[in-house]
């Protein structure tokens, strides 16, 4: 079949990501001799220079691991609520959500921490090895993909006005990054440079030693101390009023990235392999759960709607019952028993309700803005349907309803990772002025309410849409892969799946590419994970070239389609390999034109 590109075939190593020099940057690792965990802390930091509107060091990131010789891991880099960041103390600031954008959003970082575990324990480089192409690109300049310019000017008067520290890296001369020119961020580099300065110093020339000092440095050293006095400065957020924020250095030097089981799901001789329900991750597993045993033509109207009614369902269920801060029923909400009596609620018209389910008897709990929006009863203004599918939608005070980035590698030695870098925006929270980038806001995604899964509670993670994949077949890891888009990601890394998992491989390999470019879709029909928190039910966005007459009988069921553009819907990344042969493939998505795959 015609795909825009092909499916990259090979046997050395294998990246994908979100940007071409992420990716180049990755595969120069690996042709230097690193393996594949190498060569994504390498395309993390990468990418917090030349996606700097899509994630930063003070962000999160969770990553799946697939060793050659061990089990599938999470590596969790989502950081905590700080232990002033209650959803009493919220409450008392007069605030019913918490605001999108500030220090109040800020969570205690978890995107570093994350990296450097990594390196430390799967990696063979050491920290100067793996930053120097992030220093590269910060330092001697890179031409920013035109996102960047379009989120620097719509908050320009913000920056210039409020946060003037952003100004400073973003508004050089009052220019925005330009394509076809050079950006640098001079202070960021200085950064690095003085981390692995320090780190080298104290570690000698033992490589985990030094990590183990660059981690120290984060937690209690120089960039410690920035980040503490950057989160007690009043700043400007979507309230449109000052505050002040409650990470402080104690919260700092109290948190760890950590690793842990993933959660699983077997579906026709696959099994999928997701971060826990402090992500979003499940929901993908739940939507595969839902699934009857015979499927509609793949593509079909009755396809379309089965997965999206399926999808709302999930959504439902993830309002529910994810979250950190109470038990989670995973395994009744993946069993056969619990998901055969939600699929019976699936019927031909498109449902216009929020319905969570009650696994082993139990009520569900919604927060109270949840429940409003579900009625139609919400005091803020709807966002459009399409909002956030793929890049940020920022609003003039800097709200914005999020996206990220995406990698995943495969190295010679079947060595696969799948990581979801995100948060710690440049149109987050002001630039810290002694380091080059910003604090996160991850907080947004928790409620003010009392006694749910995803209460705002001090040492409890937030409950995160960043939801990378890795896929077993015949319990051997074969796919990693995954995409940016907020609440659309684990609707768009379904929808890819079943396209590899449903249709005929390509050249004896699975069709990774083809099943990137085949036509995409998502529903907003649930509580959004961004502020200002909204839904629309009924709501489905499809790209235009999905099938008139699929789109007509959508219609006529019920759902409210717009048909977005022909290349709008998903930012898939995926590599594989086959273990029988050892061939690797990669393919990463068209849409943007800033994602690439590269390998031999």
């Amino acid at each position: 079949m015609f795909t825009t590109r092909p499916t990259l075939q090979g046997t050395f190593g294998m990246v994908s990501s979100t940007h071409w020099l992420a990716s180049q940057s990755a595969m120069a690792v690996l042709e230097d001799g690193g393996n594949a965990y190498d060569a994504a802390v390498a395309a993390g930091f990468v990418l917090h220079v030349v996606e700097p509107h899509l994630n930063g060091p003070a962000g999160e990131v969770p990553l799946l691991l697939a060793p050659h010789d061990g089990e599938v891991q999470v590596l969790c880099g989502q950081g905590v609520a700080p232990a002033g960041a209650s959803a009493a103390h919220y409450r008392s600031l007069g605030l019913d959500l918490v605001p999108g954008t500030g220090p109040l959003a800020a969570a205690v970082p978890g995107a570093f921490d994350a990296w450097m575990l990594l390196l430390r324990d799967h990696g063979t480089r050491t920290l100067a090895e793996v930053l120097t192409y992030a220093i590269g690109y910060a330092e001697d300049g890179h031409a920013p993909v035109e996102r960047v310019t379009a989120t620097v000017e719509t908050v320009r008067e913000l920056f210039t006005t409020e946060w003037t520290s952003s100004a400073e890296v973003y508004l050089p001369g009052g220019e925005a990054p330009a394509p076809g020119e050079l950006f640098r961020n001079p202070a960021l580099a200085a950064t690095w440079r003085r981390l692995i300065s320090e780190a080298e110093e104290a570690g000698g020339s033992d490589r985990v030693a030094q990590i183990e000092a660059a981690r120290a440095v984060w937690r209690t050293g120089f960039i410690a101390e920035a980040l503490v006095r950057q989160a007690a400065r009043p700043t400007t957020d979507t309230t449109g009023t000052r505050h002040t924020g409650t990470l402080t250095a104690e919260d700092l030097a109290g948190w760890s990235a950590s690793y842990e089981a993933p959660v699983t799901y077997d579906w026709r001789g696959w099994t999928v392999c997701k971060a826990g329900p402090w992500s979003q991750g499940p929901s993908l597993l739940q939507q595969l759960a839902l699934l009857p045993e015979e499927l509609p033509a793949y593509g079909s109207a009755d396809y379309v709607h089965l997965l999206v009614e399926g999808c709302k369902l999930a959504m439902a269920d993830r309002e529910a019952w994810y979250g950190d801060a109470a038990e989670v029923p995973v395994g009744a909400l993946l069993s056969e028993e619990y998901n055969k009596e939600r699929r019976a609620l699936i019927g031909e018209r498109a449902s216009l309700e929020l319905r969570p389910g009650s696994p082993e008897g139990r009520t569900p709990a919604l927060a109270a803005h949840a429940r409003a929006v579900a009625a139609g009863h919400s005091t803020h203004a709807p966002a459009p349907g399409a909002a956030g599918a793929g890049e940020p939608t920022v609003a003039r005070d800097g709200a914005t309803r999020g996206d990220t980035c995406h990698l995943d590698i495969v190295d010679r030695w079947g060595n696969m990772v799948s990581a979801t870098p995100s948060g710690g925006w440049l149109q987050s929270n002001p630039v810290v002025p002694e380091l080059g980038f910003p604090l996160g806001t991850r907080l947004q995604m928790t409620w003010l309410d009392e006694g749910l899964p995803n209460t705002l509670t001090p040492g409890v993670r937030p409950r995160t849409t960043l939801t990378p994949s890795i896929a077993l077949r015949d319990g051997v890891p074969v796919m990693a892969f995954g995409t940016p888009g907020g609440d659309q990601q684990d609707q768009w890394q379904t929808h890819f799946f079943l396209a590899v998992a449903l249709r005929e491989p390509v050249r004896g390999g699975l069709d990774l590419q083809g099943a990137i470019d085949a036509p995409n879709w998502h529903t907003d029909a649930f509580p959004g994970s961004f502020y200002p928190r909204e839904m629309d039910p009924g709501a489905v966005t499809v790209e235009s070239r999905t099938d008139a007459e699929v789109v007509e009988e959508l219609r006529r069921r019920g759902h409210r389609v717009t048909v977005g553009g022909p290349w709008s819907e998903g930012r898939l990344c995926a590599v594989a390999r086959d273990p029988r042969t050892g061939l690797l493939s990669a393919a990463a998505n068209p849409r943007g034109m800033q994602g690439y795959a590269v390998g031999r």
